[in-house]
């Protein structure tokens, strides 16, 4: 387990070789930054402003190209020992009737596994993975500092340190950003409100599975022994006033909806939060650079955020290793992720756009054109990062 104990003062001095680098942030796309930068022999400090990993969680789902992302910093056997493998995608309309199945094994075949587990899980694996990084638990970045070809930071503990490079890797209300952008005002609502929440369902439920409402979708799949990760989502125009209730919201669904709205009532937690993305006309400042959530965040339709986050870590790393200065670095690393990002992007919104059709169009289109239209949306996704 990394040491998680604050210091008064940080001086990083540089190893021989590699750079000093500052990654905030101990979520994903910081875990798995701090293990590919110190894979090429960077000296990496990580602070997390949170005091300690906090609840377990919920669940997520990983695509084919996450799978390759972790196999690609030697993580996916792990993973995939935690894992339930997802081989299709069942789409249906409120009552159960079906609109089209996916097989996103064949897709994804040659890139790597779909697969779904516990969010704490995947943590575990990539706080294991980092576990030669110094990760201080309870510090958060107040100051960002560039002078030449220092960044200097300060921290909440009453510490300092300077480095080489710092990455915000802290979420979509990223205090890197703010710090070192100014640019809370790229925070934009996706236009949904979502809930998330873990169930033990009496009957099994063998897939990936969503249901399509007016507006609202709900959405199951297995992480294994016996658990359900649930996911559903409200239009923000379709919620009246004191109307955000789940049973009332999601009353005329047909089972499962029912059984684990009720199920999670008397169990609980269920996280709530309206969804937001995050765009930016840029993710660097001179040797700051924001990557994942809070360079780039999306809607979670297309289940690519934490995709998205692992090949962040891994180009950035690619570049860091075979340039002679960090900003053309960073440079190269922002004008290689862009056209990426902001296809997930627009394939997001796009779907989003399907989704909220009125219901006979869009169900009869899901139906003809389903299989289609999905593996459009993520080939491009199918190439290496």
């Amino acid at each position: 387990m990394p040491g998680s104990s604050p210091a008064p003062s940080v001086r990083v001095v540089a190893t021989t070789s590699g750079l000093r680098a500052l990654v905030a942030g101990a979520g994903i796309a910081g875990l798995a930054t701090a293990r590919a930068l110190d894979r090429i022999g960077c000296h990496v400090e990580v602070v997390e402003r949170e005091p300690d990993w906090g609840e377990p969680g919920t669940g997520i789902y990983l695509p084919g190209n996450a799978a390759r992302a972790l196999r690609a910093l030697g993580l996916e056997k792990q993973v995939v020992e935690r894992a339930a493998v997802v081989p299709r995608q069942r789409f249906s309309d409120h009552r159960g009737r079906p609109l089209v199945e996916i097989d996103v094994t064949g897709m994804w075949r040659g890139v790597g596994p779909c697969l779904a587990l516990p969010r704490s899980e995947l943590h575990a694996v990539l706080l294991e993975g980092a576990r030669d990084v110094t990760i201080r638990m309870g510090v958060e970045v107040v100051e960002l500092r560039q002078q030449g070809a220092t960044v200097s930071a300060g921290f909440s503990d009453g510490g300092a340190g300077e480095y080489d490079l710092a990455v915000g890797a802290d979420g979509i209300h990223s205090a890197t950003r703010r710090l070192a952008f100014g640019a809370d005002a790229v925070v934009r609502p996706a236009g949904q409100l979502g809930w998330r929440f873990v169930a033990e369902p009496a009957a099994e439920l063998d897939t990936w599975s969503v249901m399509l409402g007016r507006q609202t979708a709900f959405l199951t799949i297995p992480i294994g022994r016996g658990r359900v990760y649930c996911y559903c989502d409200v239009g923000l125009r379709s919620v009246g006033d004191g109307e955000s209730e789940l049973p009332s919201l999601f009353a005329d669904f047909a089972e499962p909806v029912p059984s684990l709205l009720e199920s999670v009532a008397r169990r609980g937690p269920v996280h709530r939060s309206t969804i937001e993305e995050v765009a930016l006309d840029s993710w660097v400042r001179g040797r700051v650079l924001l990557i994942g959530d809070g360079a780039h965040a999306t809607s979670p339709n297309m289940a690519q955020g934490a995709a998205m986050a692992l090949e962040d870590a891994l180009v950035l790393a690619e570049y860091l290793e075979r340039s002679d200065s960090i900003p053309g670095a960073l440079a190269a690393f922002e004008a290689r992720r862009r056209p990426r990002t902001d296809w997930v992007r627009a394939q997001t919104h796009r779907r989003d756009r399907t989704r909220y059709l009125a219901a006979p169009v869009r169900n009869a289109l899901l139906r003809t054109l389903g299989r289609k239209i999905f593996q459009a949306n993520y080939r491009p996704l199918l190439a290496e990062p």
